[in-house]
């Protein structure tokens, strides 16, 4: 799931090389993804490209005034295209959620880009809007992650019943942290994801908060300047513990373990951050009953 550091640095990566173009017209290949109706997705036609933002996890393209707002959810992803078919995609046909057509300004082949979305669970959502926060995703956002002071943090800690996990994937508590990130921040502080978040002492604090701001910090500074193609693999190159289940612990050499869940799962390791005991995997002691 693209988070903080990748949607931060798709939009650095717009502004480079869409802001002051105009969008020539936007192709919607699969209906379900747009969200608003007012204004249509073709109001954005001719007018020109202002900017480029983010808002905790959503992509904001200012199209003169509207908004072309993204949630790229769980397996989209933005990818940049050079001499784009003129022909409309056709609906439901592949990953295709949306082909958005630049026009050229020295007479060049035109560019643009293709959101896109794999598997069959789709997410994906595009806004067309006049201000952000008509999405109601951004309008629930809490204070963006990279913004937060430590006192801030403290208190969002202290006022959170509840796993660290999930208060810090909580986008109305704190905004930008998704499944991968808030694994690393959990390993770099050494803290167990089933720790009470209100139950932190004051030195565990300052170490969530501190790893919090030096994990997407680092993942953010290693991103930037990256083309949109190999921002997925700059991010798997440098995580630790997510996604890395039966694989050493780059810290302690640990063995990096996996509770699963329904429909996600987290990893950790347990010499770092549990003090050596594995943690009870729900879904694995179901099947072995």
């Amino acid at each position: 799931m693209p988070e903080l550091p990748e949607v931060e640095a798709l939009a650095a990566f717009l502004r480079e090389n869409a802001v002051g173009h105009v969008l020539a017209r936007a192709d919607l290949a699969s209906v379900q993804a747009i969200k608003t109706f007012d204004p249509p997705l073709s109001a954005l036609g001719g007018l020109e490209i202002a900017g480029a933002s983010r808002h905790g996890k959503f992509l904001d393209l200012d199209v003169s005034g509207l908004h072309l707002v993204v949630h790229l959810a769980r397996a989209g992803w933005l990818h940049w295209r050079t001499g784009l078919p003129t022909a409309p995609p056709k609906p439901g046909k592949g990953p295709l959620a949306l082909r958005v057509h630049l026009e050229s300004k020295d007479g060049t082949p035109p560019n643009g880009f293709d959101l896109t979305e794999q598997g069959t669970r789709k997410g994906l959502a595009v806004y067309v809007v006049r201000s952000p926060s008509e999405v109601p995703g951004i309008a629930r956002l809490g204070p963006d992650a990279l913004e937060v002071d430590r006192e801030l943090f403290a208190a969002l800690m202290a006022g959170r019943s509840g796993q660290l996990k999930g208060a810090l994937t909580d986008q109305t508590l704190i905004a930008g942290i998704g499944n991968a990130y808030s694994d690393e921040i959990l390993h770099a502080a050494r803290l167990s994801p089933f720790k009470g978040a209100d139950k932190l002492k004051d030195d565990e604090l300052v170490r969530l908060f501190d790893a919090m701001r030096a994990t997407l910090t680092d993942a953010l500074d290693r991103q930037q300047g990256q083309k949109a193609a190999t921002m997925k693999g700059e991010k798997r190159s440098g995580l630790q513990v997510h996604a890395r289940t039966g694989l050493p612990c780059p810290v302690c050499g640990d063995t990096v373990r996996e509770v699963s869940f329904a429909d996600t799962s987290l990893q950790y390791c347990p010499t770092c951050q549990t003090g050596g005991k594995p943690l009870a995997d729900r879904r694995m002691s179901k099947l072995l009953r």
